[in-house]
C-alpha cells in the first residue's frame, strides 16, 4: 500500500481486496482508495461519476472506491497500529444533536482478511465510532453520510478470519477508531490546531499509549544522520515490504512487524524534496533517484 495526499484528495494506491460503504461500493478488488474534500455545498446527482472523473484525471485505471467530505484533509488523521493503517476525517457540528457532517474512516491492514474479517470489520469499526461519539456527548452513534472502507493487499493470505472486537485484528481496530474518532472531531473543529494531517503510533514503551509525531522539536533528532529530512519521519510507504530497505521482526504482542529503522531513504534530503513535489512517484522511482 502507498498513500499520499494531492490537493483535496487522499490516495491509497495499490491492489487490494476491500469492501466499501460508500458511492459505488460493495466488496471487490480495486487499485485506488480515496477520499475528496468538498465545498460545504457540495450537490452531485451521482457521486461516483464525479469521482470516476477524478480519478480519471489523476490519470488511473477506472478500479476505485471513493468516499466524500467536507472535511479539510489538514483535520485528517493517520494512525498506525501494528499492521493496521486507518486514515479519519470527521465532521459534526457543534451544538447539534442530530447528525450533521460526515465521518469517513479507511482501514488498511498489511495482513490478509477473509470476507468475513472485511466486513466483520465495518460492524468493529461502527461500534467503535458510536462509543467515541457517546464519550464527547454527542446524542448520536453517526451521520446519514458517513462511510467505511476496509481493505487488504489483494496478494496476501487471508491471516484473519474475523474482525469482531475481541480478535487480535478486531481488538486492535476497535482501539484505534475510538482514538482516532475523538481525535478527528478535535482537529475539524477547531480544539486542536494543525495546519497538515496529523499521523499517530501506537507505542508500548513504557506502557500501551498514542503518540502523535510532529517534526518541531523532536528529542531524537537527528535519529539517522546530521542534516536529515523529517519531513516523512511518519513515512507514506509503510509497510513497504521491500527487503533492502526493512524487515519483518517480532513484535512485542508475539506477531511480526515491519521495522524500517535502518531505512534512510525518505530522510535524503534531496530525495524528501522530490517525494514532496511529486507525491504520486513510486517507490522504485525514488530508489531510480537515489542512485543517481
Amino acid at each position: 500500500m502507498r498513500y499520499y495526499i494531492k490537493d483535496s484528495t487522499l490516495f491509497l494506491r495499490g491492489s487490494f481486496t476491500a469492501v466499501s460503504t460508500g458511492a459505488g461500493g460493495g466488496l471487490a478488488r480495486v487499485l485506488t482508495i480515496m477520499n475528496h474534500s468538498v465545498s460545504a455545498d457540495f450537490s452531485e446527482d451521482v457521486p461516483e461519476r464525479y469521482l470516476g472523473r477524478l480519478v480519471a484525471g489523476e490519470g488511473l485505471p477506472p478500479s476505485f472506491f471513493g468516499l466524500l467530505t467536507a472535511v479539510s484533509m489538514n483535520a485528517l488523521c493517520i494512525l498506525q497500529y501494528d499492521f493496521l493503517t486507518v486514515f479519519v476525517t470527521a465532521g459534526f457540528s457543534p451544538g447539534h444533536t442530530g447528525a450533521a457532517g460526515t465521518i469517513n474512516i479507511i482501514v488498511h491492514s498489511a495482513e490478509g482478511f477473509s470476507g468475513a474479517a472485511l466486513l466483520g470489520a465495518v460492524i468493529t469499526v461502527t461500534e467503535a465510532k458510536a462509543a467515541a461519539l457517546a464519550s464527547m456527548g454527542r446524542a448520536c452513534t453517526g451521520t446519514p453520510t458517513d462511510a467505511v472502507v476496509v481493505a487488504c493487499d489483494a496478494s496476501s493470505t487471508p491471516r484473519h478470519r474475523y474482525a469482531g472486537p475481541l480478535t487480535p485484528a478486531g481488538s486492535r481496530l476497535y482501539e484505534t477508531i475510538s482514538f482516532g474518532v475523538s481525535e478527528a472531531l478535535k482537529r475539524h473543529e477547531g480544539l486542536v490546531r494543525r495546519n497538515a494531517p496529523s499521523f499517530y503510533i501506537f507505542s508500548r514503551f513504557g506502557g500501551e499509549h498514542w503518540v502523535e509525531w510532529e517534526r518541531d522539536n523532536c528529542p531524537w533528532y537527528p535519529c539517522h544522520h546530521p542534516g536529515q529530512s523529517c519531513e516523512f519521519c511518519y513515512c507514506p510507504l509503510y509497510p513497504c515490504g521491500d527487503s533492502a530497505l526493512g524487515k519483518e521482526v517480532r513484535s512485542s504482542s508475539g506477531g511480526t512487524v515491519w521495522s524500517c529503522e535502518d531505512c534512510t531513504l525518505l530522510h535524503d534530503p534531496g530525495i524528501a524534496a522530490y517525494l514532496r513535489h511529486n507525491p504520486e512517484a513510486s517507490l522504485a522511482e525514488l530508489k531510480h533517484r537515489r542512485k543517481k
